[in-house]
């Protein structure tokens, strides 16, 4: 009951920072997938507030140590762009060796999309920022398993519970979020941070998957 509670209260806190740094926005968006969007969440801004960026990857640590076991895994990798700084961070913190996957292979050099030392049969878990459709996340895994890296595990920070999670498990991965976007809503609802007009809107955008 304890861990429960612990875990319950560190999403509260997770929403309130996303209000408090203005992350999230209301409009017309078109998100990398191609798809509109009638909201956006900037999570690339939570570098700049260096203490929400502390509590949060705190929250990853605490989250893949429960879940997954620090021992389950050799090596951290980040996706580009706005992932790394996260996945970088709590690689550090927890002293494993980073890796980042490119998003196409490079043309010079070793022409890898793994950068970083990946030795075959190497158990690396990704650490993402937002998971929306699974698309660039499955393209990543793909790209370590051709270089021999086993991955079963991915620990997200926000799931936007558009068809994303359910992808990545049926190609054999098991998606950790600290936060789903329907939480987000609902926790900022009930502390009058959006009107009931808003949280439709989210909610609308998750019941249309």
């Amino acid at each position: 009951m304890k861990v429960e509670k612990l875990t319950l209260n560190k999403k509260i806190r997770m929403a309130n920072i996303l209000y408090k740094i203005d992350a999230l926005k209301f409009g017309v968006y078109q998100l990398s997938s191609g798809k509109q969007s009638p909201y956006y969440i900037d999570l690339r801004v939570i570098p700049s507030f260096p203490d929400a960026f502390r509590e949060i990857c705190e929250f990853y640590v605490q989250q893949m140590t429960e879940e997954i076991g620090l021992n389950n895994f050799d090596r951290i990798a980040g996706i580009p762009l706005s992932g790394i700084p996260f996945a970088s961070q709590v690689a550090y913190n927890i002293k494993k060796p980073f890796l980042f996957i490119r998003r196409d292979i490079k043309l010079y050099g070793r022409e890898r999309r793994v950068e970083g030392i990946l030795i075959s049969g190497d158990k690396v878990l990704i650490v993402d920022d937002l998971l929306t459709t699974g698309l660039t996340l499955k393209r990543a895994v793909e790209a370590v398993r051709a270089e021999g890296g086993i991955i079963t595990d991915a620990i997200i920070f926000l799931d936007r519970e558009e068809g994303g999670k359910e992808l990545l498990e049926k190609n054999g991965v098991k998606v950790h979020t600290l936060l789903n976007v329907s939480e987000v809503a609902d926790t900022l609802f009930e502390i009058g941070a959006i009107d009931k007009d808003s949280l439709r809107t989210i909610l609308k955008q998750i019941r249309r998957q």
